[in-house]
């Protein structure tokens, strides 16, 4: 048996794990790994996944059956707490752990831990090395939600290079963008859950044009996958209604800042003049 942890091995076979294996993943990882020393039924009810999905990952991961998974789990629980005992500092020292500052801040450094855990540093450079390329076109495009996080990476993309559409998130608008898209034309699209049916035919329609696709996308990854030719699938759960964005913005400013640093010449060159135009608008306001 691998000396590797359950953790390590989960985040290894992510990108085999079926869309209902990879939400058992998620539920078993937040509470890591606590929240897999339950019953096999408590735990697929915790993820809403049946009972023989439970059963397939846990062979996925090697063992014999969920007995040995869970003896391997208190293993592991066992050597965290006989260990040196270290103090945990709260993020903020005036408020307990479990009030909201701490524990969404928990939350949001565990998703970057593991999002950047699993991250295929390959695939990062191959989109730096796409989106650093000057001759393709790079279209920019979000959700109903993700259109401000589509918006905050095209005003950069458009400052750094030339050619950078940003298509508007209205769905009754795109075919005027697509007229224009010609192979190996770049398409970047945001999509996390609830996945929008209209964002999929948009990745279809690109896809047959040729066009390569750049996904931003979450744990359980968009139906937009299919036609991508880079995922990134970043973890987006906090103690909230709402998803977060953190590990998706961390992720677009390093290659903001990857991209820039590849095309500094030009990059510059546009800064410069961008700068003349401000001061000579007056569109920022002067302190010398």
């Amino acid at each position: 048996m691998s000396n590797k942890t359950i953790a390590e091995r989960l985040h290894e076979e992510e990108s085999t794990l079926t869309r209902a294996e990879r939400q058992l993943s998620d539920v078993i990882l937040k509470n890591y790994p606590v929240s897999g020393l339950g019953t096999i039924t408590t735990l697929a009810e915790a993820a809403d996944v049946s009972t023989p999905t439970v059963a397939r990952l846990v062979q996925k991961l090697g063992f014999g059956g969920f007995p040995d998974f869970q003896a391997s789990l208190r293993k592991e629980l066992d050597e965290k707490i006989s260990g040196p005992i270290v103090k945990h500092e709260n993020w903020s020292g005036k408020v307990p752990q479990e009030h909201i500052v701490n524990r969404f801040t928990d939350a949001v450094i565990d998703n970057i831990r593991q999002t950047l855990g699993q991250m295929d540093v390959r695939e990062f450079d191959k989109a730096c090395d796409l989106l650093s390329n000057p001759d393709p076109v790079v279209y920019i495009v979000g959700g109903r939600i993700t259109r401000t996080l589509a918006d905050y990476f095209f005003l950069h993309m458009q400052v750094i290079r030339k050619k950078v559409t940003h298509i508007s998130s209205n769905s009754n608008a795109w075919a005027h963008y697509l007229l224009d898209v010609k192979p190996n034309d770049i398409v970047v699209i945001f999509d996390v859950r609830r996945y929008e049916t209209s964002t999929l035919k948009l990745a279809e329609m690109v896809a047959e044009k040729g066009a390569k696709i750049i996904l931003f996308t979450d744990q359980w990854h968009s139906p937009v996958e299919t036609y991508a030719e880079i995922t990134f699938s970043n973890r987006i759960t906090v103690p909230s209604a709402w998803d977060s964005s953190a590990t998706t913005l961390l992720l677009m400013e390093m290659i903001i800042a990857e991209v820039q640093e590849r095309t500094w010449p030009a990059t510059k060159e546009r800064l410069e003049e961008l700068e003349d135009m401000f001061d000579r608008t007056r569109f920022f306001r002067k302190f010398t």
